[in-house]
């Protein structure tokens, strides 16, 4: 079955118009959807994901179904659910595509690397996932600020002309609103300030992991999400040993040890030193690989 996953945003043509005009088998479609700007925005993307459902079906006589993204600009998370999403259609057998054409780029890196992260763990996977990106014919934009200047331009001659006193009063308003997004565009382009997560106006994208981790680490990794910073590796090389049933040896202590610096290397975990001890804890790769291999 040919899945297609679909970011609805603000944009119709580049989600659907490729699939139609290329004739692309669909056979379902999973439209992802999640709260992006004022209410204005949300009731425009919510206006393009219908519009999306009904052609999907009567266009491509595809199955649609929603899939709703917690948050669009935590990438820790939407990685998990986009993750998960691939993994479990790639286990069904299913070849999956996804659109990465729309919504914020947070969306598209964590589809884009979780799209890689199963392709490391099952090289097979490469031949039934793929993410393509379509490119607009024009954009919109540029277009609507032309026709904005020439309103502003409009109104001034025809206040020149003199108007009765409430016409004016209605076009001096429209001129200040006019100006005002206008002279913003001149200036700032097409989008104005930045926002703030979690004290930072910045959301860090990781950098995708090497390779899956091999059995006995995921054991080590598993353990460190459940106790968080273990104080030391003898604690850790413990703990892992009682969660196994296993007995508690020097030679077990040196195979975790072994093990938790290739973790390091890989950057699945980070380890500082304190004395003669090393504190060991999760990197933010390897909580992101916890997370999403944990069962749903």
């Amino acid at each position: 079955m040919d899945v297609h996953v679909v970011p609805v945003g603000f944009d119709y043509d580049r989600l659907i118009a490729p699939l139609v005009r290329d004739k692309v088998d669909v056979d379902r479609a999973i439209l992802l959807e999640g709260a992006v700007g004022n209410e204005r925005d949300v009731e425009h993307s919510e206006d393009v994901a219908r519009r999306l459902k009904e052609d999907f079906e009567s266009l491509l006589d595809a199955e649609t179904e929603t899939m709703e993204l917690d948050d669009v600009y935590d990438f820790d998370t939407t990685y998990v659910q986009a993750y998960r999403l691939l993994k479990e259609e790639y286990d069904d057998g299913n070849t999956v595509h996804v659109n990465v054409s729309a919504m914020p780029r947070t969306v598209s890196f964590a589809f884009t690397m979780a799209a890689h992260t199963v392709m490391t763990e099952d090289e097979a996977a490469r031949d039934s996932i793929h993410i393509y990106y379509t490119a607009p014919e024009k954009y919109l934009e540029t277009e609507m600020a032309e026709e904005l200047q020439r309103v502003r331009h409009l109104i001034r001659r025809l206040k020149d002309e003199g108007l009765t006193e409430s016409v004016e009063r209605l076009l001096d308003e429209r001129f200040q609103a006019v100006d005002e997004v206008t002279r913003e565009y001149e200036e700032r382009g097409t989008t104005v300030g930045i926002q703030e997560f979690d004290g930072s106006h910045v959301v860090d994208i990781p950098v995708e992991p090497q390779r899956p981790p091999k059995p006995f680490e995921q054991e080590i990794l598993q353990e460190l999400h459940h106790r968080g910073t273990v104080n030391s590796t003898s604690t850790l090389a413990e703990a892992v040993a009682e969660t196994l049933g296993e007995e508690y040896s020097d030679a077990f202590r040196s195979k975790v040890i072994y093990n938790v610096k290739s973790l390091r290397e890989a950057g699945y975990v980070e380890q500082s030193e304190e004395g003669k001890s090393h504190r060991t804890r999760l990197s933010r790769l390897g909580r992101l690989w916890v997370e999403s291999h944990e069962e749903s």
